[in-house]
């Protein structure tokens, strides 16, 4: 039987093809030999003399070649910004899916690293439909300027800036994603100086990025955090952290004890020792470069994050991000940012939430009807992406009512707890929203005729009327139905943090002795670019385990208790799914 290929690509010029060649044979000793393998190093007409150490490392399970992609270069020239591109080689991983089309996934490696592990075990991890695998970038993390630059200016969380030195691509994502037109046309919109191509990545490919153990890259310019021999790829990534040049390198050691095992080792040694002291000089003053130029981006007024928000997108809705920022900061985490209409007061004889009239049924199933075609069309224009729903058994399983709790984010997110309701097939129970007063008696036209027939239970400021609202709430929860509560009682758009939660549906929850069944809904930007010129958000329906009162406390400390495992429940999700630990810009909620 054939041994399945594995591909590997790097890219270098003639500079760097020795560094090269002691990554492919450290790559090569660490192997398992029950794959072949196909090493292309990518290049723009390099003398195969230059590289012939590199190709001898070639055996019938291990070939080495030269990929000269010039050609490919001229062919699509015309669609190039004014660069020289052809002499920088860091530019070429983006071309390797439309140059490869026969391989569905393949790995890029730097060429100033060190291969301990098996790259076999990196080619065969599960991407799912990311567009590539990479390590998330410590240095981001670590130094506070350059966090600040990557949130700012490249927008994305530090703790997801992707590292661009090890890659594992997803081919078929890359071309069905339109990888390299996006870098061609972000190409002609935005310089960026700081990372370049690893900055053009992360714009790209947010949201569709699987995040690697930092064992498949570690960077010797941060601190490591287990032993480095547990490191599966070895990255020497700054100026100043380059063994050949530097003989105090972090973990020079390992270099050189591959190094002395090559051809190469000798121009290598040579080179090192030909390394002036002015260069070193130079290569410590890199950071401070780089900290300078990070430093003018952060300054600058049309800066990329700036420009975009200026200038494609919709003027009221980056006025909603902003404000969201703001409020975060401040921390006013129960106040809504949508500016909606003037609130009427509901008063008692204005609703009856149970026993309704034939007249209110009918409307509650025209309603029903109408919704559903208006979701269906939103689904069908790709408004609304709903990707998966986990944990739907959790819902399936429930035996009794329940209060249903969900992050708030979008005015349409009921419509995907209702997907969640029909997938449990809970069809002898009825699925009921609470929504705010005002939605009730101030919202205007089609969605308002949603809202007040599409079996909610609005919220009143009137005493009466919320004492009939909790009347009706409490006998729907003993009767065994579902009741949608949202507990951070604000709506915040896109917002994807959980934010502090309220009393309220702990109170129904715990006063009807019902669980609370936690719902959090993730989300990632889709290919698909609204009109507001933001990505459609696809979202993940994440169904918990639900929450029972403890019996065993006192009922005030039962709402508490079943606030908080809730609040820890979607915390876990959050961090989980976003690799990102939970952190507001204020101090001011836990």
């Amino acid at each position: 039987m054939a041994k399945e290929l594995i591909p590997v690509f790097y890219a270098c010029d003639e500079n760097y093809v020795n560094y090269t060649h002691v990554s492919i044979y450290s790559l090569k000793k660490n192997a398992s030999r029950d794959y072949k393998y196909a090493i292309h190093i990518l290049n723009c007409g390099m003398d195969p003399e230059k590289a012939k150490e590199c190709l001898d490392l070639s055996e019938d399970w291990f070939e080495v070649t030269l990929v000269d992609v010039s050609a490919y270069l001229e062919s699509i020239a015309d669609k190039l910004p004014v660069r020289d591109y052809f002499s920088i080689t860091t530019y070429y991983r983006f071309f390797i899916a439309e140059l490869f089309p026969e391989y569905p996934r393949s790995i890029y490696i730097d060429s100033d690293t060190v291969v301990q592990g098996d790259v076999s075990e990196l080619f065969f991890t599960d991407i799912g439909e990311s567009y590539l695998a990479a390590c998330s970038d410590k240095i981001v993390v670590e130094v506070d300027a350059f966090g600040q630059y990557v949130e700012q200016v490249v927008g994305v969380s530090r703790y997801n800036y992707l590292q661009a030195g090890v890659l594992l691509l997803n081919g078929d994502r890359f071309r069905t994603g339109y990888v390299l037109d996006k870098f061609i046309q972000l190409l002609r919109e935005y310089d960026f100086r700081a990372a370049q191509d690893q900055d053009y990545l992360n714009v790209i490919c947010k949201d569709h990025v699987y995040f690697l153990d930092r064992r498949w890259n570690t960077e010797t310019s941060c601190s490591v955090d287990f032993p480095i021999e547990k490191a599966a790829i070895i990255h020497y990534n700054m100026a100043s952290t380059k063994p050949w040049h530097h003989p105090d390198a972090p973990f020079a050691d390992i270099f050189w004890q591959y190094a002395s095992e090559t051809a190469v080792y000798e121009k290598l040694k040579e080179r090192l020792k030909n390394y002036s002291e002015e260069q070193r000089l130079a290569d410590d003053t890199m950071s401070e470069r780089l900290m300078g130029i990070v430093m003018e981006e952060l300054e600058r007024e049309d800066g990329y994050l700036k420009r975009l928000n200026n200038s494609q997108r919709s003027s009221d809705r980056v006025a909603i991000v902003k404000k969201i920022e703001e409020l975060e900061r401040e921390g006013r985490f129960d106040e809504d940012v949508e500016n909606d209409p003037p609130s009427k007061v509901l008063m008692p004889d204005d609703i009856e939430y149970i026993r309704k009239g034939i007249s209110e049924k009918f409307k509650t199933k025209f309603a029903f009807m109408i919704a559903r075609q208006f979701v269906n069309n939103l689904i069908e224009d790709k408004k609304l992406i709903i990707k998966e729903i986990k944990g739907i058994e959790n819902f399936k399983n429930l035996k009794s009512g329940a209060v249903i709790t969900c992050n708030h984010f979008n005015a349409f997110d009921s419509f995907a707890i209702q997907f969640a309701y029909d997938a449990s097939e809970q069809t002898e129970r009825t699925f009921y929203r609470v929504i705010k007063e005002g939605n009730y008696t101030s919202f205007p036209g089609f969605y308002g005729f949603l809202m007040r027939h599409c079996n909610t239970l609005p919220l009143s400021s009137n005493p009466k009327t919320l004492t009939k609202f909790m009347e009706a709430a409490n006998k729907l929860l003993k009767d065994g139905h579902f009741m949608l509560v949202y507990p951070e009682q604000s709506m915040w758009w896109n917002y994807r943090k959980p934010k502090p939660l309220k009393t309220g549906a702990y109170i129904l929850a715990a006063r009807n002795n019902v669980p609370v069944l936690p719902c959090f809904i993730t989300m990632k930007d889709s290919d698909v670019m609204g009109d507001d010129g933001f990505y459609v958000q696809e979202y993940t329906i994440n169904v918990a385990e639900p929450i029972y009162p403890d019996l065993s406390l006192s009922y005030r400390k039962r709402i508490e208790d079943m606030k908080d495992r809730n609040f820890e429940v979607w915390k876990q999700i959050y961090e989980n799914v976003y690799q990102l630990p939970l952190e507001y810009t204020t101090g001011q909620a836990e």
